[in-house]
């Protein structure tokens, strides 16, 4: 007599990587790039889309409201702070959402309510209450997160996570906002909580963990086994100092090793790869060769002997498949005469639309001079075409014009080049140690911009000596830093662009509170 499969709980899957991803320095995103990032995740059909911070500025603000109008199968949810300014604004960005979802917090440290907060444990338990019950008036799902609950006492985390769900919270969060905790205790913890808390069945319990000790996966997956039923993760681990929990880790555990973990998730884990390079092309934060899932070795064998175990079969060196997860073997899907519907379609399953026929057409009009070059198109291609491309159509005072480069064995290189600063065309000319360094002080001798480079990194986007180069520049100027990025088959054009592509982040992005230092 066969047994009837035990039936798996559902674990939410809470996406951050617009909210605390964005936190990571140098990590901020355009509202075009999370309404693109935001559609690439309900396409994932990630559970809960937090789409970032709406108090935090006027750009915040628009950008919740954007996601919200744009993702339909998806909860769009804004993070607010204990108060009723925030959670008021945070309201109105998700006014135009489906499905809207208000996460609000306050820290329950004693190190936090002593020195942060400045308030007894009576008063955060009254602002708690106060702030989901505010919350609940205006949204139906409100989450409530326990800032820095790893480092919180047992007793006080019941109490007012109790209070909590009896305001009318429905999903409530336990933060290790420091990375602090040890899977075998952070799992208990959650179990102590589910137990002793009275009404703890009224909610869903949930976890978000930071990876300072390298252990944000591991204490997830030891919640989840105790009963935490939502993990928020980001797409590449991305986050705040050493990252978050990283999404494609924990679906993938979930998904593989199910006679450890009794729940099931939703994720079309298909769309992961593809989300992954969208995430690292729009914020310049390279993903490591040997990263989990994503890296473009996970799932290379170098080893003669895992070679032959492959050949033989599959399982023998990989638990999990390749195509699963969105590599493909056969990723070339178009060329240089591919028609202009081939092109849109494959945009279109990228998680990339047009908002006119006009922007088809000059994207198109791109592709085609990119075919000329290079034989053979990629996704990864054509991710970094329209991130270039929209980078460059959204400039506003700079923009590059020419760059002509001398650059010969034995001679020092010397760069001219004209750019366009607020409709003017100017041009300078500067020597260099390099034919890159050439151009950034001819770029600066014009624009006498002030920032000092963090980083310039480059990375080849496929594989061959035809290859687009994508340029990453981190400039950093009175406390701000941004990315630029910059896209060819020519590096030091590619330089170029990225430089400029960063000037013009420092010229148009308004100062907004940093959520981290205030949040989970």
């Amino acid at each position: 007599m066969s047994r009837t499969a035990e039936p798996k709980s559902p674990l939410v899957i809470f996406d951050t990587t617009l909210r605390d991803g964005e936190q990571s320095p140098g990590a901020s995103m355009t509202q075009d790039e999370k309404v693109r990032i935001a559609k690439m995740l309900e396409k994932m059909q990630v559970d809960v889309i937090e789409a970032g911070f709406a108090m935090a500025s006027q750009g915040d603000f628009e950008s919740v409201k954007a996601v919200a109008e744009a993702v339909k199968d998806s909860t769009i949810c804004s993070l607010s702070r204990a108060l009723d300014k925030d959670i008021e604004r945070a309201a109105e960005a998700l006014a135009p959402a489906e499905q809207g979802r208000i996460h609000t917090f306050i820290a329950t440290s004693p190190i936090h309510m002593q020195y942060k907060l400045q308030m007894s444990p009576d008063q955060v338990v009254e602002q708690a209450v106060r702030a989901v019950t505010k919350a609940r008036n205006l949204v139906a799902d409100v989450e409530f997160s326990c800032e820095d609950a790893g480092r919180s006492e047992l007793d006080f985390l019941c109490r007012i996570v109790e209070a909590a769900i009896q305001a009318g919270a429905r999903t409530i969060n336990i933060p290790d906002t420091v990375g602090y905790a040890i899977p075998d205790q952070f799992g208990d913890l959650i179990r102590q909580l589910i137990e002793r808390v009275p009404n703890s069945d009224q909610a869903i319990f949930s976890v978000h963990c930071h990876n300072d000790l390298g252990l944000a996966v591991a204490n997830s997956l030891a919640a989840v086994q105790q009963g935490a039923r939502q993990v928020e993760c980001t797409i590449n681990g991305l986050g705040e100092r050493a990252g978050n929990a990283a999404l494609e880790e924990i679906v993938m555990a979930v998904r593989t090793r199910q006679d450890q973990l009794a729940v099931e998730t939703r994720i079309d884990t298909r769309h992961i790869v593809p989300t992954s390079r969208l995430v690292s092309n729009v914020t310049g934060f390279a993903v490591q060769p040997n990263k989990a899932i994503v890296g473009k070795n996970a799932f290379a064998h170098e080893s003669g002997i895992h070679q032959d175990g492959i050949l033989k079969h599959r399982e023998t060196y990989e638990i999990m498949s390749a195509e699963d997860v969105g590599w493909q073997t056969n990723a070339i899907v178009l060329g240089k005469h591919s028609g202009r519907n081939a092109f849109r379609a494959r945009l279109e399953e990228l998680g990339i639309n047009f908002a006119s026929e006009q922007e088809l057409l000059e994207a198109f009009t791109l592709f085609k001079q990119l075919a000329d070059k290079k034989h053979e198109i990629f996704d990864e291609d054509l991710q970094a075409l329209v991130t270039d491309t929209r980078a460059a159509a959204q400039a506003d005072h700079y923009r590059l014009v020419t760059v002509d480069v001398a650059s010969r064995t034995g001679e020092t290189p010397v760069a001219q080049v004209v750019m366009s600063v607020e409709g003017h065309e100017v041009s300078g000319q500067s020597a260099g140690s390099g034919p890159v360094d050439a151009v950034f002080k001819a770029i600066e001798q014009q624009v006498a911009s002030g920032a000092e480079l963090e980083l310039y990194s480059v990375n080849a986007i496929t594989s061959g000596t035809d290859s687009q180069g994508e340029v990453t520049v981190r400039l950093q100027r009175g406390g701000r830093i941004v990315n630029g990025l910059g896209a060819d088959t020519d590096i030091v054009i590619a330089s170029a662009k990225a430089y400029i592509n960063a000037l013009n982040a420092l010229q148009s992005r308004a100062e907004r509170t940093h959520p981290q230092s205030e949040g989970v």
